[in-house]
């Protein structure tokens, strides 16, 4: 996986839509394993592998997840068409892009 598209994420990453949260994001990517975002009280980290309770899981690939983040890609869209497969907690994964604005 380009670690560039997860050290963007790192770089965009809003503390303020992020406070009072306590979740696990698991990524699973088609064509480059496994990462799994912490966010805890405005803050993120992210390591790689698998989480032994996350959240919600999310399965893609590492482009999907670039378009998600770009815009150019709508989540919603990516879910019902299959470039998206969400577990757990499903809501939680509409709240990316307000986690990881664009700009």
């Amino acid at each position: 996986m380009s670690l560039s598209t997860l050290d963007k994420l790192q770089s965009r990453f809003d503390p303020q839509a992020a406070s009072g949260m306590d979740e696990v994001f698991q990524f699973h990517f088609s064509d480059a394993g496994s990462h799994y975002l912490t966010v805890k009280d405005g803050a993120l980290e992210i390591q790689e592998g698998e989480h032994d309770d996350p959240s919600v899981s999310l399965s893609m690939s590492t482009d999907t997840l670039k378009g998600i983040m770009t815009g150019e890609v709508n989540g919603m869209t990516a879910f019902m068409t299959g470039k998206l497969k969400a577990t757990g907690n499903v809501m939680l994964a509409t709240r990316l892009t307000s986690l990881f604005p664009n700009g």
